[in-house]
């Protein structure tokens, strides 16, 4: 990951530099642009749901096929970075062996594309029973995926329960 930020930043920085000019827009390619830039938003809101689904149904090989590598995390109640698809596969795997009836849904998702990597943003509500203690809780999380092989690949998530008011 440091090394694809190490690659990225100097691009990023080129990128911002041409577009503080001022340049006319080319309208003729503009609404196919704009469906295949709905078709990649779409396709980011669906492979999370397959991963929830997967969840739901114990299908943990599922859910790891749309994890990255060098997937990372910050989770609800994990004290410092989760680094790693084999962490993740591993964590999952545990919650879903102690745990049923889980559920989750997606509240208001923003989904960003730029090229090969897109971020989503959404609140979530999800309820089950883990331990024989039923749950149920909200959130707010971001998630970053990046394009590899025409694949979408969750590479980072950030999710941060809310309290109840």
């Amino acid at each position: 990951m440091k090394n694809q930020l190490k690659f990225l930043l100097p691009i990023f920085v080129i990128l911002t530099i041409f577009s503080c000019g001022k340049k006319e827009k080319d309208t003729t390619n503009l609404s196919h642009e704009s469906a295949d830039h709905a078709t990649e938003e779409a396709a980011i809101k669906n492979v999370l749901i397959d991963m929830w689904d997967a969840i739901e149904k114990s299908d943990i090989a599922r859910y790891a096929a749309h994890i990255h590598p060098e997937f990372t995390q910050f989770g609800e109640y994990d004290p410092v970075l989760r680094e790693g698809k084999e962490a993740e596969i591993k964590g999952i795997a545990e919650w879903i062996a102690d745990s049923q009836d889980i559920h989750t849904e997606m509240i208001n998702p923003n989904v960003t594309v730029n090229g090969d990597v897109a971020w989503i943003t959404y609140y979530w509500k999800d309820e089950g029973e883990t331990a024989g203690e039923a749950f149920a809780s909200t959130g707010k999380s971001t998630r970053i995926f990046v394009k590899e092989d025409g694949k979408w690949l969750c590479i980072h998530g950030h999710y941060t329960l809310l309290t109840a008011e």
